[in-house]
């Protein structure tokens, strides 16, 4: 596969990742700091995101980009809850 298409794949399962986590780091910012919950919102869209790789061919050295989309994705989602929070106060 040509370097290009690897490159342009990476980056949509990064961007996939991100945009799988936006709702459960939302919903992570309202639980309890190592609940089950807190446990399951940033655990649940592991599978979505191994079933998404192994679909695009990838291998396990793509695993750091993803793990960045994902981490940011977190992030992302609760500052949105934070900062609507916020606003409705």
């Amino acid at each position: 596969m040509p370097t290009q298409n690897v490159i342009i794949i990476v980056v949509l399962l990064a961007a996939s990742a991100l945009v799988l986590n936006l709702p459960f780091g939302y919903l992570r910012v309202n639980t309890k700091k190592f609940s089950v919950m807190w446990f399951l919102y940033i655990h649940l869209p592991i599978p979505f995101i191994y079933v998404l790789r192994t679909m695009a061919g990838m291998s396990y050295r793509v695993i750091p980009f993803i793990v960045a989309g994902a981490v940011a994705g977190q992030f992302i989602g609760g500052r949105i809850n934070k900062a609507r929070n916020a606003q409705n106060a």
